[in-house]
């Protein structure tokens, strides 16, 4: 659900798992929240909607295309100086070894990602990264899903293409493994 939050006067998200799916478009519920006073909210589907700014975030400065809005590594770094959030869908051995090196970055597993989405920022947009990019389109269409439309991108060639366009990275050297493998990863 989203709400305007009368102590901080900030519109924030608060999800829960509903087995009463309401039966029109938008209904105003009455409720005592568990940690506010009693509130009125506007429930969308049981879905987060981005109700914010960044509907058309992307529009112009990524390509477009299956859907999804993509960056090269350079748009996307440039962006998070700018205060984009990354949103690294690694699994979590997998990401050990080199790390993004941005402001902005959370790690969420892609077999993760429909449950964190409530924590997900709606007031900035999000750049979706893996290691090599294949798995992360999967990931902005379950944020697109999810009501993130515009407000989300993927990051194309991962990991592997911001490193090889010189862009920052946090290495662990106890994590690296030998091999052929471009992202070094520990098993």
């Amino acid at each position: 659900m989203v709400f305007d939050n009368p102590k901080t006067k900030k519109t924030e998200i608060f999800c829960f798992k509903n087995t009463n799916k309401p039966r029109t478009k938008n209904k105003s519920v009455f409720f005592n929240c568990p940690f506010y006073y009693s509130c009125t909210f506007t429930v969308y589907f049981c879905q987060i909607t981005n109700q914010s700014k960044m509907n058309n975030y992307f529009e112009g400065k990524a390509n477009y295309s299956n859907g999804i809005y993509n960056l090269s590594p350079l748009q996307a770094y440039k962006l998070c100086q700018e205060g984009a959030i990354l949103v690294d869908v690694r699994e979590e051995y997998l990401n050990r070894f080199k790390i993004f090196d941005v402001p902005g970055l959370i790690f969420c597993p892609k077999k993760n990602l429909a449950d964190f989405i409530a924590g997900l920022p709606v007031d900035k947009p999000l750049i979706v990264a893996d290691a090599s990019g294949i798995h992360s389109p999967e990931a902005v269409k379950i944020l697109i899903e999810n009501g993130f439309k515009g407000s989300c991108a993927n990051l194309s060639g991962g990991l592997v293409d911001w490193e090889h366009s010189g862009l920052p990275v946090v290495v662990d050297y106890t994590e690296k493994l030998s091999g052929q493998c471009a992202c070094q990863l520990r098993a």
